[in-house]
Formats: C-alpha cells, structure tokens, sequence
C-alpha cells in the first residue's frame, strides 16, 4: 500500500529515500480519525516513529501548501529525552520536510551554543 498522503513534496522525500509503503505505526497516524488529534505514539525502535511524527505534523504546518510558509520563529518545537534522540529527530525532519522548504535545527546540551543561537536566529520551521 502506497503512502496515504497527499502533499507533493513530503512523497517526493519518502520515494527519494526509498519508501514505498508505510509501517504500521505510520499508517496509524494517516488515518483521517488521528487527523488534528493530540497522539502518543508507542511502538519498537526502528518502526518509523520519527517519521511518523514528520507525517502527523504535516497537515498542521503544511495545510494544503507544498512550501512551508517563511517564519522567523519556529512552527514545531519537539522536545526529546537524549542527545542522540534529539539529532535523530533533527536528521529524519531535515530529509522529509527538505523539499518543502523546510528548515529544522536542533538544540542540544554539549554542542557549541553560539551556533545554535545563530541558527535560531536565522529562522527556522521546527
């Protein structure tokens, strides 16, 4: 089954990488009823959880649009419990939401503070 989503540019990303049909846990967060919902979303690692999330967010920062609309302060804030989580969500985000335009930065503890707040000052998406 192909993926259930209708904005252009996020299937464009999911076919560059490869993706031809959805997990289950991301198939669960298309359905219309999971649409404008609050979802806690529990399921192993390497189901497809971050992107998963990428998918969900989608109607909300996205609506109809193909580009992310230009934003000086972020649309998305994702709050992970570790480092690594944290640049994993950064990493899976960059690819989906690239060929909206979108653009994500992280901020983490341990890394150069400076050039997070550069980067957060240049604006960002997520």
């Amino acid at each position: 089954m192909p993926f259930p989503i209708s904005n252009a540019a996020l299937a464009r990303a999911l076919e560059a990488r490869g993706y031809d049909e959805p997990t289950p846990v991301q198939l669960a967060v298309l359905q219309p009823e999971a649409a404008d919902r609050d979802l806690l979303v529990s399921a192993q690692t390497g189901s497809g959880k971050t992107v998963a999330y990428g998918l969900a967010l989608a109607s909300t920062v996205l609506g109809e649009s193909e580009r992310l609309p230009a934003t000086v302060q972020p649309l998305v804030l994702v709050i992970a419990p570790t480092r690594e989580l944290a640049l994993q969500v950064h990493a899976e985000l960059t690819w989906l939401y690239e060929p909206a335009g979108g653009r994500i930065v992280s901020c983490v503890g341990g890394m150069n503070i400076r050039v997070e707040q550069r980067e957060l000052q240049r604006g960002c998406h997520m």
